[in-house]
């Protein structure tokens, strides 16, 4: 069992945010891959979306989808029946979110109580999301394949923005703001999915035999990962497109990566893995 563990946003974090691409953190990941330290992808991404990237990056780890609505587990590596667990081929799944229907409902429950539009991504074509995204084609089509989560648009006045929200909230559920679009989602969030991942590395760790803590390691750049930064023992904030740091979070011991996205990403892996090697 490793004694680290990185769990890592994509959008923005790991991927450039205007060409997707991981190119500049390529040497971090060799690093980790050589070291055996596995890098658990978190995104508000689908499956879909999430496993043409994992074949390019050779991923082999666990990875959790759509803020936190599933833990997508690789069979045979843990000895011991998952909770909420089911199988969908070839993975052992730990969902913690709403169906996807669901969420639709509620939000036309929510566009009707606020009269107003609120278009989600199950209203808009693939052209749309492409238009809205900056996505191709192809990766915005497998953007609408959702289970878990919905992204919808919120736009005009604050007053109306907050009334969405304490919509949501009313209803026992949650939301979140990406870079591009809030997300109507169940009561999981990507801090949460981390943390039953985490106690499966635990309990893993416990019957192998071994007493070494597991220290872990977040990354992101924005709000809808704040609930994962608040739970890793070493939370790395990367700087937006334009420079900046997300106002809107603030954690104590926060490690400021010096770089944009992909390249702070590298930057500051490497950095931490010197210092904790």
């Amino acid at each position: 069992m490793p004694n680290l563990i990185v769990y890592t946003d994509l959008d923005g974090s790991l991927l450039d945010s205007t060409t997707y691409s991981y190119e500049a953190a390529t040497p971090a990941l060799t690093a980790l891959r050589e070291q055996g330290i596995p890098l658990v992808l978190v995104s508000s991404k689908t499956r879909a979306e999430m496993e043409p990237l994992r074949q390019r990056l050779d991923h082999r780890d666990p990875f959790i989808v759509e803020n936190g609505g599933a833990v997508f587990v690789p069979p045979g590596l843990f000895d011991f029946p998952l909770e909420r667990m089911r199988t969908r081929s070839p993975y052992q799944v730990i969902e913690l979110g709403l169906p996807y229907h669901m969420l639709r409902e509620v939000l036309k429950q929510i566009e009707d109580a606020v009269e107003t539009p609120l278009q989600g991504f199950g209203d808009l074509s693939v052209e749309s999301i492409m238009q809205m995204t900056g996505l191709p084609h192809a990766d915005a089509t497998l953007a609408k394949q959702r289970e878990y989560d919905e992204p919808f648009l919120l736009q005009g006045p604050q007053a109306l923005i907050e009334e969405v929200c304490r919509q949501i909230v009313t209803r026992g559920l949650r939301w979140t703001r990406g870079g591009r679009l809030f997300h109507l989602m169940g009561e999981n969030d990507k801090g949460e999915a981390a943390s039953v991942l985490l106690r499966c590395y635990h309990r893993q760790q416990r019957m192998s035999g071994q007493a070494e803590r597991i220290e872990t390691v977040g990354i992101g750049d924005s709000i809808n990962d704040a609930s994962l930064l608040a739970m890793v023992d070493y939370p790395i904030l990367v700087q937006k497109p334009d420079g900046s740091y997300d106002s809107d979070i603030h954690l104590s011991g926060t490690i400021r990566a010096a770089g944009i996205g992909p390249v702070g990403w590298n930057e500051a892996v490497l950095e931490l893995l010197a210092q904790v090697s």
